[in-house]
């Protein structure tokens, strides 16, 4: 088969051109992304970044896939090593990921042993193929001669495409992007011959009068099957890409029921009005549906995404730019709930979120997409993986008030996998062409040092950036070709005065700094429309553009209606969001800080910190719970100097606590508290987090999951334990439980039942005279008790059948003796 070349082939971004793009597809974005390949980062933020990934990263990711025995899986398949299956039913989709990555590697430049190690890699993925197509390594393993079929019970069956929980599509979908990559990079068609006889089995399964309105379980195949076509030009795996899509929310001829909002199959695509659901599922349906919508020229999926879109940044966005708030199905929560402290933000939703917004952009050449797209890349995203490039964040959360630290694996890798293959791509997302119509049109959306070719209309047009952003705003365009076009760059929206479209979050106050921009030394005027200054004119060799952005702190408040950062403050500089980290602060405790709006900000770059990055420097005052002469609880407040570092670096020193969101007013800071028996106590439980039970953090109802808490999840209808040993003896006679209950988002209930015992030396003995064990929602449940001297008390809760249960927080009144 001989394939057409189209420009959007290789990158996660969306594609790059090959060298001679003869034809292109019918259909395509309007604003088209210069492939990666074509821009030469040389910059101080990013290239320290391309080379960890490159060099560590990558290599690195390939160790442990060997380590965990994910490689190991494809050789037992294909009958080239004996054992079983080892690790998570879908750890395929970590390796073609990392395959992809290392393809764009080789895009870039020539490495005979990384060639080599995936072509050995790729002949044991052709093994592990099954005679008609179908690859899936559990199910080949599992379900061959002489193996534990007893033992394979993936989510939804041990059928093939037993959804809703297989992963089969989710997987192969991530072998389409790796396969094209590696074809475009290396012109081999070892692993794109696998691809092509998978894809063909999958579109001679599923359609019309096959299996019919029947969607992936976890989306990702629909992105691949629009790459595949357009390397291609077979229109089958287009139509089954739009077949995927359209059968979400469907019933009708389906054996089995809908998938729900978890799955984003509780309604036609066209007819979403919400983000709902898995974050990551939820964003690769929005990049898919883009790349149809493009394909076939059906502007319908792209009225829904972007509907769906404004859902997001306006009620559902951090102001790091991650999505998925909550932990329990990695995903949405409700409009405006947006919890600090166990927010998930999984590294992978931020890397969806950027193909999500890119995509929005090349439809409409609009500059809000870039922004969101840049907020997430600069936060919540680079968050997600070490300056070392070796540890990795699955959650992101934006407060934390103990140590945490990244980790050189999980069980479940799709994280560290995913960067493997974004940071390569990176550079295909700093410019963008437009030349369809009279005058062609080159987009700048990323300010990165860089020397570039872009194909710009008939032109290849040399252009030179000069810059340290985002520690600076100034930034330096050399034209190096003379041609007629059209420079569109990009002002984003934090140079003027929006911090984010839609007003989720607003700067404190208008800065009156702007922009400013010369051609040739000449002033020119700055006239922004969707995001961009425009300067149009034919080019000359040795032209230059200087562009300065104002790069002020400045202060930032949320929506009113996000409650969890009333009276509290964010700080930003340029795209970087700040947090403070209790290594760089003299308190006990960040959330008891108060900068109030009249303590001066400054930033200082400190090459020696952190690889490199500009502070945010000033005064807070710290406040705390103390008793004064009279016994009386009195506020005490003590200035302190504070430094906050960008948040994608934080846990990278020996911090103590982290924090974004610092109080504003009284309203928004939280005084350390006194201490008390339970807060000093040593905790310990059946299962779960301790920490939870002693934070003297008030919930503001049993289903309060804006704070941490203790839970037993996934252990149904157990009977569980939890004790406090206190740190010197007490007399004690009371204790009041706020218990957790999700009823409606989860599976944890109030007890069926509990007991408190007291220690008496070695033994547990009950309380005397208990008033009540009572088990009442939203509230917490007080229960007096004979008074007793003890060292430690002790809960027992029977949870109710088929549910588990949780603890919000447990006081204990007394006297330390």
């Amino acid at each position: 088969m001989r394939f057409r070349t189209f420009f959007f082939i290789a990158t996660t971004a969306i594609g790059f051109s090959t060298a001679a793009a003869a034809t292109q597809a019918p259909h395509e974005y309007p604003v088209r992304p210069v492939p990666f390949t074509a821009v030469g980062v040389a910059d101080e933020f990013w290239t320290p970044r391309l080379v960890t990934s490159r060099e560590t990263t990558i290599p690195y990711c390939f160790e442990k896939c060997e380590e965990t025995e994910r490689i190991n899986n494809f050789a037992r398949a294909g009958g080239l090593l004996d054992g079983k299956f080892e690790g998570t039913y879908f750890n395929d989709s970590d390796v073609y990921k990392i395959i992809e990555g290392a393809a764009y590697v080789l895009a870039l430049q020539k490495n005979e042993k990384l060639d080599k190690y995936l072509d050995e890699l790729i002949a044991k993925i052709a093994a592990a193929q099954e005679d008609d197509g179908y690859l899936y390594t559990s199910r080949t393993i599992f379900l061959s001669a002489g193996k534990d079929e007893e033992k394979y019970n993936p989510p939804g069956g041990k059928p093939r495409w037993s959804a809703p929980g297989g992963h089969e599509l989710y997987c192969v979908g991530h072998l389409y992007e790796a396969a094209v990559a590696h074809h475009v990079a290396t012109g081999k068609r070892n692993l794109l011959d696998v691809v092509l006889k998978n894809a063909n089995l999958i579109c001679d399964t599923f359609g019309p009068g096959k299996k019919e309105n029947w969607p992936p379980g976890h989306q990702e195949i629909e992105i691949g099957l629009a790459r595949l076509y357009r390397l291609t030009g077979e229109k089958k795996y287009l139509d089954t890409a739009k077949f995927f899509l359209d059968a979400r929310g469907r019933a009708d001829g389906r054996k089995f029921g809908l998938f729900g909002t978890y799955s984003q199959d509780h309604k036609p695509v066209v007819e979403q009005e919400k983000a709902v659901g898995h974050a990551v599922r939820a964003a690769y349906m929005y990049a898919g549906m883009a790349d149809v919508a493009a394909l076939v020229g059906d502007k319908s999926y792209v009225t829904a995404i972007d509907r769906i879109w404004h859902d997001v940044v306006e009620t559902k966005l951090y102001v790091t730019g991650g999505i998925g708030a909550a932990g329990g199905h990695e995903g949405f929560g409700d409009p405006y709930d947006l919890p600090n402290r166990v927010a998930y933000c999984e590294t992978c939703a931020s890397i969806a979120n950027v193909y999500w917004n890119h995509r929005l952009f090349c439809f409409t050449g609009d500059g809000k997409y870039i922004d969101v797209m840049e907020r997430t890349l600069y936060n919540a995203l680079l968050s997600g993986v070490s300056l070392e490039g070796n540890t990795f964040f699955y959650p992101n959360p934006l407060e934390t008030e103990d140590r945490r630290a990244r980790s050189p694996w999980f069980g479940c890798a799709c994280c560290p996998s995913n960067i493997s293959r974004f940071i390569p791509s990176m550079p295909g997302y700093v410019y963008a062409v437009d030349d369809a119509g009279k005058r062609p049109q080159l987009y700048v959306n990323l300010y990165v040092a860089s020397d570039s070719t872009v194909q710009v209309g008939d032109d290849a047009i040399g252009i030179r950036q000069t810059t340290r952003y985002p520690w600076d705003g100034k930034v330096g365009i050399a034209i190096d070709t003379k041609a007629d076009f059209t420079l569109k760059l990009r002002i984003p929206g934090w140079a003027r005065n929006e911090a984010v479209p839609g007003g989720l979050y607003k700067f404190v106050n208008n800065d009156d700094r702007k922009a400013t921009l010369t051609v040739n030394g000449q002033a020119t005027r700055l006239d922004v429309k969707d995001g961009y200054a425009t300067v149009d004119r034919a080019w000359q060799k040795g032209d230059r553009v200087e562009l300065e952005l104002p790069m002020p702190v400045r202060r930032v408040t949320a929506d009113p209606r996000l409650v969890e950062n009333l009276g509290k403050v964010a700080l930003q500089r340029g795209p970087i969001v700040y947090c403070i980290e209790g290594v760089d602060v003299e308190a006990k405790s960040i959330p008891s800080l108060l900068i109030d709006d009249q303590q001066k900000l400054t930033s200082e770059y400190e090459s020696d910190l952190l690889g490199g990055v500009a502070v945010v420097q000033g005064n807070a005052l710290e406040t705390r719970w103390a008793k004064g002469a009279d016994g009386k609880k009195t506020l005490q407040k003590k200035p302190v100097a504070f430094r906050a570092v960008p948040y994608y670096a934080w846990a990278h020193r020996d911090a103590d606590g982290m924090c974004i969101w610092i109080g504003r007013t009284p309203e928004g800071v939280r005084p350390e508290p006194l201490p008390t028996i339970a807060s000093t106590s040593r905790a310990t439980a059946s299962h779960g987090n301790v920490a939870a039970l002693k934070d003297q953090r008030e919930p503001r109802s049993s289903g309060d999951h804006a704070n941490q808490f203790l839970h037993w999840w996934p252990n149904m209808g157990k009977k569980e334990w939890v004790e406090y040993r206190f740190a010197k003896p007490a007399k004690v006679n009371a204790v009041e439980i706020y218990w957790f209950d999700d009823t409606g988002r989860g599976a944890c209930r109030l007890p069926e039942s509990w007991t408190l015992l007291y220690r008496d030396g070695d033994a547990w003995k009950p309380v005397a005279n208990p008033s009540a064990y009572g088990v009442e929602i939203d509230r917490y449940n007080r229960t007096t008790f004979d008074p007793v001297a003890t060292d430690g008390l002790r809960l027992e809760i029977q949870s109710q059948e088929r549910w588990a249960g949780g603890i919000h927080e447990w006081k204990i009144e007394g006297e330390e003796k």
